[in-house]
């Protein structure tokens, strides 16, 4: 369980000679901030700034924890919070080569978009007699029931939504820099914010 974030993706070539697509993610070095013992999980930070950047509030709550002000806090669910300490570092060590892993990004935000491209709706006749050439069509049913039905597939805002990538087999570890190989996509684009578990 960790936080990074996104470098980018490239290629690599396995031992046999076939090409890898992967993708390049900096994991941490995290501290942990926080022990939750009523449901058994721990509070992450990753990113440190400087106490200029931070409110009154939140300048106070490290400095009883005596770590260094961090941008980003989350949770991770653990079976047990015994093998951890607030202050504790977590560094890309606990993961291993072959490892399966999950990572949670924001996917990157589309804007305001047609069910063409959003819903992949097939398009009208191009025909010049033709009135409908990208229009979503008809949207209610009859007299009854005389509405239109919740989740009805619309234009509307596309992407910018948070997105698990299940099964992504680590390729390669880099200890020195922090870095972290996986194989395939990770959502988002370059610099977002990955949650790794």
């Amino acid at each position: 369980m960790m936080l990074g974030s996104k470098v980018g993706m490239t290629q690599i070539f396995d031992a046999s000679g076939s090409r890898v697509p992967v993708t390049v993610l900096t994991a941490g070095p995290c501290y942990v901030t926080q022990l939750l013992s009523d449901y058994n999980a721990i509070q992450i930070g990753y990113t440190q700034i400087p106490e200029k950047a931070l409110s009154h509030s939140k300048k106070k709550y490290f400095e009883k924890l005596q770590i260094s002000p961090l941008k980003y806090l989350k949770e991770f669910r653990v079976s047990s919070i015994e093998q951890y300490k607030v202050g504790q570092l977590v560094t890309v060590d606990q993961f291993q080569v072959g490892q399966i892993v999950q990572v949670t990004s924001k996917s990157i935000g589309k804007g305001f978009a047609g069910t063409i491209k959003r819903h992949n709706f097939g398009r009208g006749p191009m025909a010049h007699g033709s009135k409908n050439h990208r229009a979503p069509g008809s949207i209610g049913s009859s007299a009854t029931p005389a509405r239109v039905y919740p989740g009805k597939k619309m234009p509307g805002r596309l992407g910018g939504k948070t997105v698990t990538i299940k099964n992504l087999i680590i390729v390669d570890i880099d200890t020195d820099n922090n870095l972290l190989i996986v194989k395939g996509s990770v959502p988002g684009k370059r610099g977002n914010l990955v949650k790794i578990a």
